[in-house]
């Protein structure tokens, strides 16, 4: 291993030096973690046929409790994002893990619909503040060349997790057991995650560097030889002055608001066209006469489109940057989405439909999670994060809701599939209208910049 760098940077010490093979298996956990929040949300879609049959409620109903864990993800982003910039990274990952397990677990048993809403919103909490640490681990936990590949990675990781669970869920869980089955599968992996997590991750030098615990030099230097990186010599003195991470800091601050807020709110438009197809696309298809797992094999297409569309996503950004493509991409989405309301009278002819719609609409979300990373200075990177995915979340959450209610509306079952999917692809035409006005700039640059105890403005 290399010796101190003499320096008093470890942000930099992470940018600059190539990535050591510790910092990608600290990025392949972070993928993993993220597959696993993928699973944990869409389990709720692969048991929806059966939630459907054995309590017998309506796409209205069953539209709110597809939405529980949506909405329990925006209080999460928010509260346990804020945890991730005060208490460290990894206790609120571990945090996390813990809650998700027990919430997947206790859906597993419900006796009735207002039980496993509760339950799924609490699982909700804990992906929601899964999401917001694991993006600030990945974002500095790599170096500044491979910070754009390891993000895609991280991002399709999320539908990867969608793919490896539905065919779980198809060929061996609702075939041989029923919907409760899909939870108890969610509960066992988390649970399985949690020692990875306390033996492998360690915390990243940018938040020690950040919150200057007490030991705050040894602990930084700890965890560059974790990532076997060289250490540094000494830390700059802190001003009390200094930004802290708090939500109404980086609303106030005039060059963070506008990144933050426009993040926000496209991402909220963009995820009401995204969670329409991933939430009720297995309930669509088993309606248009398929069996259960006929049905959730479509949706298992869908995140296979979208781990490919994210992973070639990944390369657009190293030659055009975050917001042209992003923005093709989502606005592509929007016309799959419309398309899939054309439907299909074949089971391949649905499976084609549904991928091509998340191969356009996640490697726009990669676009959205590279803005964030980008977007966010080391000091406030899960608090802003937790914040954009919190209020993103609220399009999340209300996207079930709402295409329940067009379905209702307009007279229940794929009658006006067509006139509901048309609608609800509006959405990600208008986050890709907010992205175009964001005025993207290097968070992390533009705070070293600005000399130790003088606000950022």
């Amino acid at each position: 291993m290399a010796g101190s760098t003499g320096g008093t940077n470890p942000i930099a010490v992470i940018d600059d030096n190539p990535m050591s093979v510790r910092q990608w298996i600290v990025i392949v956990l972070m993928i993993l973690l993220n597959a696993l929040d993928g699973f944990d949300v869409l389990s709720s879609a692969f048991a929806a046929p059966g939630i459907t049959m054995e309590w017998g409620i309506p796409r209205s109903e069953l539209g709110i409790v597809l939405s529980a864990e949506l909405i329990g993800m925006g209080f999460g982003s928010v509260i346990l994002g804020g945890v991730a910039d005060k208490m460290g990274r990894k206790p609120a990952m571990l945090l996390c893990l813990v809650v998700m397990a027990i919430g997947m677990f206790m859906a597993h048993d419900a006796g009735g619909v207002t039980e496993l809403t509760v339950w799924r919103f609490i699982t909700g909490l804990g992906i929601g503040g899964m999401l917001a640490a694991t993006n600030a681990v990945t974002a500095e936990s790599s170096s500044k060349s491979g910070r754009s590949l390891a993000m895609a990675l991280y991002v399709i990781g999320y539908p990867v997790g969608g793919v490896i669970g539905g065919f779980v869920a198809q060929s061996w869980l609702l075939v041989e057991y029923d919907w409760r089955a899909v939870f108890l599968f969610g509960a066992v992996v988390t649970a399985v995650m949690i020692p990875l997590v306390m033996l492998l991750v360690p915390e990243t030098p940018a938040y020690y560097a950040a919150r200057r615990p007490e030991g705050a030099l040894e602990k930084i230097n700890k965890s560059l030889r974790a990532l076997q990186q060289p250490p540094i010599d000494a830390l700059p003195e802190i001003e009390p002055s200094a930004p802290k991470p708090k939500v109404s800091d980086i609303l106030a601050n005039p060059r963070l608001r506008p990144v933050t807020l426009l993040l926000a709110f496209g991402y909220l438009f963009h995820t009401i066209t995204f969670y329409y197809i991933l939430k009720f696309a297995v309930q669509i298809v088993a309606d248009s006469g398929f069996s259960q797992p006929e049905a959730a094999s479509t949706l298992t297409w869908a995140n296979i489109g979208g781990a490919i569309g994210g992973f070639l996503f990944g390369f657009l950004l190293k030659k055009w940057d975050i917001k042209g493509p992003t923005i093709v991409c989502a606005v592509l989405g929007s016309a799959a989405v419309a398309a899939f309301g054309m439907g299909s009278g074949t089971l391949w002819g649905w499976r084609l439909a549904a991928f091509l719609t998340m191969f356009f609409l996640n490697a726009a979300i990669v676009g959205y999670y590279a803005a964030f990373a980008r977007g966010f200075p080391a000091f406030a990177r899960a608090t802003g994060t937790g914040f954009v995915l919190g209020v993103g979340r609220a399009g999340a959450a209300g996207s079930p809701i709402i295409a329940g209610f067009l379905f209702t509306w307009f007279g229940g079952g794929n009658q006006h599939l067509f006139t509901v999917s048309a609608i609800m692809s509006v959405s990600a035409i208008i986050g890709a209208g907010l992205i175009w006005l964001l005025p993207l700039r290097d968070g992390d640059e533009e705070t070293s910049a600005v000399p130790a105890g003088q606000p950022i403005d």
